[in-house]
Parts: C-alpha cells; sequence; structure tokens
C-alpha cells in the first residue's frame, strides 16, 4: 500500500515495537541487500513512547514493477540510544596533526596499494588469498591485534511474554 503516494511503497509491520526509555528504532532496508529499481528509506523510530505500529517505507527509483515475496525481509530494524546521537559533536582533524595514526594509515594505503598491484599482475600467492582480510580478522596492517573486535553479533531472539 502507499499512504505518501509519488511512488513509496508502505509496508506495514504488524507489530508495536516498544523499547526503554531513551532507546529507539532505526529502521532501513535489509543490508546488502539491494533491489532493483526500489530504495528503502529510513528512519528513527520513538519507539520509547509510541503506542502506535510504524510503517517502513520504500521509494521506486524509476517507473515499473517491482515484487517483494511472500517472507523476504522489507525491513532491518537496530537499536538507537536516540537522545544520546545529539551529545556527540563530530571533530574534523588534519590526518598531519596525528603522526600516529597517519603512520599507521600509510601503513595500510601501501600495503593495500601493493596488494592491488599484485592483483592485477595475477600474482599467484595474491590471487590464492582473494583479500587481505585485516579488519575482518581485527587487525592492524603489521599484525597487531585490535583491542576488541566483534564480526558477527548475535543477537537474542524474541520472547513472548503472557502479561495475564
Amino acid at each position: 500500500s502507499s499512504h505518501f503516494g509519488g511512488g513509496i511503497i508502505t509496508f506495514h509491520t504488524g507489530y508495536l515495537f516498544r523499547t526503554p526509555p531513551g532507546w529507539g528504532l532505526w529502521c532501513f532496508g535489509p543490508p546488502n541487500m539491494p533491489k532493483d529499481g526500489v530504495a528503502p528509506l529510513t528512519g528513527l523510530v520513538e519507539s520509547d513512547w509510541l503506542p502506535f505500529p510504524f510503517t517502513m517505507n520504500w521509494q521506486m527509483t524509476r517507473p515499473g514493477t517491482v515484487h517483494f515475496k511472500k517472507g523476504e525481509c522489507f525491513c532491518f530494524i537496530t537499536l538507537s540510544q536516540h537522545h544520546r546521537l545529539e551529545t556527540v559533536e563530530p571533530v574534523l582533524k588534519d590526518l598531519a596533526r596525528e603522526p600516529a595514526l597517519r603512520e599507521d594509515y600509510n601503513q595500510w594505503r601501501d600495503s593495500r596499494s601493493g596488494f592491488l598491484e599484485k592483483m592485477e599482475a595475477r600474482d599467484p600467492g595474491v590471487l590464492k588469498a582473494g583479500w587481505q582480510r585485516h579488519y575482518m580478522r581485527g587487525e592492524q596492517t603489521d599484525g597487531t591485534q585490535a583491542p576488541s573486535h566483534v564480526t558477527k553479533r548475535r543477537m537474542k531472539m524474541p520472547v513472548k511474554k503472557d502479561y495475564s
């Protein structure tokens, strides 16, 4: 259905979400799953007070037809401490003023450039490796381990509660 017209597709989630005070839901399309002809719209839902369900909306990107299969994900939801977002003050700094970080960045840049050159030259060792994967392994270019790194989150499944 569409509440907004103008090529907007509206999905009803079928749920009323409630979160603790200060927590909301950041809602967007399924990550890493592009869909031809349509783009998901993103929204921050204040589910800590909202007494009714929200909708997930997609914008058609061109004339035509788009199909969603039964059971296909149409909305990805993650938690956000939405009131705290406004307390963060982004700061732009010149990398030249951070010598240690600049050195780490330059080491990564040179390593990546060399890797890509070898890949283009069809170096067998590089082709077998496929990619450097420093981030996936949680390590710096020099092999130093990150102090904290998680590659896969294991979220709890919803629990149905009986309030009688």
